[in-house]
């Protein structure tokens, strides 16, 4: 009963619990539904968030593929992927970001080790750090701390116990200054304590809100003012099929590129196998993407990457200057110029991106582009260096196999299907039924209780161009 309410109640763009009990007094569909029993709110959200509820949705949405399967309502052969950010239930201007942490506890920990020379030089302390380069940790400063609190209270007792109003007085200025270094070591304990705490929060990610700790600063889509305005929100991905949601998951990254592995590994899991074509846009496009499809997941990729349209036209093809248009010269291992001088190979190399994955290179270089006639426009104007390509062979093979895949018919009609699949899945979900903006706060009770009931509620609103499915959705979910 409580499911077959709430997921009405999502059909009709009514995601708060007092909402939902409002509707139980009011709608006669709801009361029909309900069987005249009146939940609180309070009932209502605690069902959404329960942990059983989780694998009782986690299970409908299997029965519910096996069902589409049977009924030859989905093609087995592929799952379209593409993510979309929903808006956290979190506090907009309550950001903390990783490189404002960085440099504060920078200064702090040069401030932190000034003063402990201080101290040392002038001895009021013991040394306790053999290598004085490093920075404080949380326990030194707290030892150090220690230390003053002790000098404090032998200057109290001598204060006391001496007579001479003069000596007193030296003695209390000196307690003074020994209570503001006191305060500052105070200060820079709390600062340590805090900056650990936060970056425990952030892990890898770059922001968090104060509110919510698990969003993470994105742009939205949803931009009035156009100003690129940062907002705490989450990267939602689905996978799709002739318009039915098949999988979910939701992610802190706020790009596309990142979240492919991890959502692919958690569809396996899920299903216990893949289709043979994965399907998405070029911003799941990477090297670390197509290779762990292909060599990992064994499974065809149909995927763009950022230059597919671009490598494609007349202007890009017709450039002399874009080394991608230059004569190869296999036997020699070396690439041409327009000037017809010779860039040989030089040496193997690799880089390794942000996030750790190593790409191998193959670094070709001019002998002599000094006297090149071309070098202004071949090269930076202030270049002092001869010409250098890095070529990368692995994402060369990638994107030869993508276009090569995308070329024939079948998979090229398959790719096409992306658009009019997928995406019109999260226009109905912003659209119609109103969901840009969580209605719980942290993301294990966002993927728990909203996103898969406002998933299955998609399947039950009428779709404009889907209309003759609308019994099938209705019939398969059960209610």
């Amino acid at each position: 009963m409580m499911l077959k309410v709430i997921l009405y109640a999502y059909t009709q763009s009514v995601f708060s619990g007092r909402k939902i009990e409002k509707m139980l007094n009011d709608s006669i569909r709801m009361m029909w539904l309900s069987q005249n029993q009146k939940p609180s709110y309070k009932t209502i959200n605690q069902f959404r968030v329960n942990p059983k509820v989780d694998a009782l949705l986690e299970s409908l949405f299997i029965q519910f593929y096996s069902q589409c399967v049977k009924q030859n309502l989905i093609d087995d052969k592929a799952i379209f992927i593409d993510g979309t950010k929903i808006e956290a239930n979190a506090n907009r201007y309550t950001f903390v970001w990783k490189k404002s942490i960085q440099n504060h506890e920078s200064k702090m920990n040069e401030d932190s080790k000034a003063l402990y020379h201080e101290l040392v030089t002038n001895k009021i302390i013991p040394e306790i750090k053999e290598d004085h380069d490093n920075e404080l940790t949380k326990e030194e400063i707290d030892l150090i701390g220690s230390h003053l609190d002790k000098e404090i209270e032998d200057l109290n007792q001598h204060i006391n116990n001496e007579k001479c109003t003069k000596t007193r007085k030296q003695i209390r200025l000196k307690r003074t200054k020994i209570k503001k270094y006191k305060k500052q070591i105070n200060d820079y304990f709390e600062r340590k304590y805090r900056y650990e705490f936060q970056k425990s929060i952030l892990k890898d990610r770059n922001s968090y809100s104060k509110t919510d700790y698990d969003a993470t600063f994105m742009r939205m889509k949803e931009d009035h003012m156009k100003n690129g305005q940062l907002k705490p929100g989450y990267n939602l991905q689905i996978a799709t099929n002739s318009q039915f949601v098949l999988s979910y998951n939701v992610y802190q990254n706020p790009t596309d590129t990142r979240t492919m592995i991890p959502f692919l590994n958690s569809i396996q899991e899920t299903y216990g196998h893949l289709p043979e074509y994965i399907v998405a846009d070029a911003g799941y496009g990477s090297e670390s993407n197509y290779k762990a499809i292909i060599d990992d997941f064994n499974r065809t990729p149909l995927i763009t990457y950022g230059m597919f349209i671009k490598d494609k036209t007349k202007k890009y093809k017709s450039d002399i200057f874009n080394t991608q248009n230059w004569n190869y010269d296999e036997i020699n291992d070396e690439f041409i110029c327009p000037n017809n001088k010779r860039l040989g190979f030089k040496r193997y190399t690799y880089r390794h991106d942000k996030y750790g994955y190593k790409r191998d290179f193959k670094l070709y270089e001019c002998d002599d582009c000094s006297e090149c006639p071309l070098k202004n426009q071949c090269m930076n104007f202030n270049s002092k260096t001869n010409k250098k390509i890095m070529k990368n062979y692995n994402w060369e093979y990638f994107k030869s196999q993508i276009n090569k895949k995308l070329s024939e018919p079948e998979t090229k009609n398959i790719y096409s299907q992306r658009k009019i699949d997928v995406e019109p899945v999260f226009g109905f979900m912003k659209a119609i039924l109103g969901f840009t903006r969580m209605s719980v706060l942290i993301m294990i009770y966002f993927f728990i209780a909203d996103l898969p009931l406002i998933l299955l509620a998609l399947q039950l609103v009428p779709q404009p161009f889907f209309e003759d499915l609308v019994d099938s959705h209705i019939s398969l979910i059960g209610v």
